[in-house]
């Protein structure tokens, strides 16, 4: 008995070839390779844990069994979203064993949430996070300049997106300065672009800074709509953290009004359409247009008003008692200058006249007598009267040219043409009668209308009566 039971111990032992443990977990993970090429499998994450290069590992359970996973760094990181522990998910890869531990695994090329969209879950889940960070804090955002000089716009070429600003800018502010930094808007690779060309901006606006207009003042994020895969890119952590980080203000215009994006909630600012941001940031130059307006009217209104003051003013001078006692002075003053002028005209060739009877009477006395030295007396006395004769007569005419000098001065001042002149008129009816009052005129009536320079005919279209009867009480 015990030869048979060693023979059963020899035999067990014995064999062809006898395997390592290594070798036999690579045979198995040859076989279920083989037989597992690509397997779809659907369960709950649990035990979600990444490595230090950035593989990701879980398991994946029902409620009899789990199956470990591995999701490898160049796999995940074209992954749209995260998996979270208790999350469902369908996951597709080949089945193997890991070396190691000696365990089967699912090594993961595909994930997908079940029951919601990949896009929206990566959504949610980004959106989550970057609000945890304080990125969507409106106490962050900074405010839209009220007269932008300079605009920056980050779209692509192609479309009508740009054509449909440029047109909207271009109607409401042409004297706009406008940078545009082309870049795809979808498809691979388009947020790495976009946020390339959002930081290039903020690059030249530092760069450009000293110069007249050159700081970008503000910019325009966007693009035209499209379905969640097409707007995807304004999606992307990369994108909301360029704007996030640019110094010039941003507007996120990103498809149509319903579409919300992660820039949306990132930029200072969310426009509905691109045409609808280029219009929120012309809108200062309306209301500094409206401004100027309001200022126009009111200083036409002020102008007005002050015109209407002074013609009130000029017709209370025109009728007051005192404009006329100063008419009556100047033709007092005038009549005294021509009654003055008219009396030294007389005067002088009297003087002259009479000066010459004596000196004819003093050279026929002198000739009658013939004496020698009383000739010569008489002559010198004669010249020396002669000139004292022509100099009071030159001191006379001196001093009655100075005081006819300052009747006409006078004269000037006070006379109706100096007040013409200072742009007074004078109105004139037709008979020639002078029009003093405005109740005396009547529509259609004709004027003659003297100003300082020559007169003018005028009729006269309308007529407007003040009542002046509580200045008169003033003036009174």
């Amino acid at each position: 008995m015990n030869n048979r039971r060693s023979m059963t111990y020899e035999t067990m032992f014995r064999g062809p070839e006898v395997l390592t443990v290594t070798e036999i977990t690579r045979r198995l993970h040859g076989t279920l390779r083989r037989e597992y090429p690509s397997v779809l499998v659907e369960g709950q994450v649990t035990g979600f844990s990444r490595g230090g290069k950035g593989h990701w590992y879980f398991t994946l359970k029902d409620a009899d069994s789990q199956l470990k996973c591995a999701f490898f760094r160049q796999g995940n990181q074209l992954s749209r979203f995260v998996p979270e522990n208790g999350m469902a998910v369908r996951v597709r890869g080949p089945i193997g064993i890991y070396a190691a531990n000696g365990y089967h695994q699912l090594v993961v090329e595909v994930i997908e949430p079940v029951g919601i969209g990949a896009m929206h879950l990566a959504f949610e889940q980004l959106r989550r996070r970057l609000d945890a960070e304080g990125l969507f804090d409106e106490r962050r955002k900074r405010p839209i300049p009220r007269l932008p000089r300079r605009i920056g716009i980050v779209t692509s070429r192609e479309g009508a997106v740009l054509h449909d600003i440029l047109h909207v800018l271009g109607q409401r502010n042409p004297q706009l300065s406008i940078v545009i930094a082309p870049t795809r808007v979808q498809g691979a690779g388009a947020a790495r672009e976009i946020a390339s060309a959002i930081r290039s901006l903020n690059q030249l606006s530092r760069e450009s800074s000293g110069e007249r207009d050159g700081q970008i003042d503000v910019m325009i994020v966007g693009r035209g709509g499209g379905s969640m895969e097409d707007l995807w890119a304004f999606n992307e952590e990369e994108v909301a953290r360029a704007i996030a980080a640019s110094e010039i203000p941003v507007i996120s215009a990103v498809g149509h009004e319903t579409d919300y994006t992660i820039a949306d909630f990132v930029a200072d600012l969310r426009a509905g359409t691109p045409s609808i941001a280029a219009d929120r940031v012309t809108d200062g130059m309306d209301e500094l247009r409206q401004r100027v307006d309001d200022l126009e009217n009111s200083l036409r209104i002020a102008v007005r008003h002050r015109l209407d003051r002074a013609q009130w003013a000029l017709r209370t001078l025109r009728e007051s008692r005192g404009f006329r006692e100063v008419g009556l002075r100047l033709a007092r003053g005038e009549r005294r200058c021509r009654e003055l002028e008219h009396r030294l005209l007389r005067a002088l060739p009297d003087r002259l006249a009479a000066q010459r009877r004596r000196l004819d009477a003093a050279r026929t006395s002198l000739a009658r007598t013939d004496p020698r030295a009383i000739f010569k007396v008489a002559r010198a006395r004669v010249l020396e009267r002669e000139e004292r004769l022509t100099r009071a007569m030159e001191g006379k005419m001196r001093a009655v040219g100075v005081e006819l000098a300052g009747w006409v001065g006078k004269l000037d001042a006070l006379s109706p043409l100096g007040v013409l002149a200072r742009g007074y008129l004078i109105a004139r009816r037709e008979d020639g009668r002078l029009a003093t009052r405005a109740a005396a005129i009547s529509p259609g009536d004709p004027l003659s209308l003297r100003f300082a320079d020559g007169t003018v005919k005028a009729v006269a279209s309308s007529v407007d009566l003040v009542d002046t009867t509580e200045r008169e009480t003033s003036t009174t």
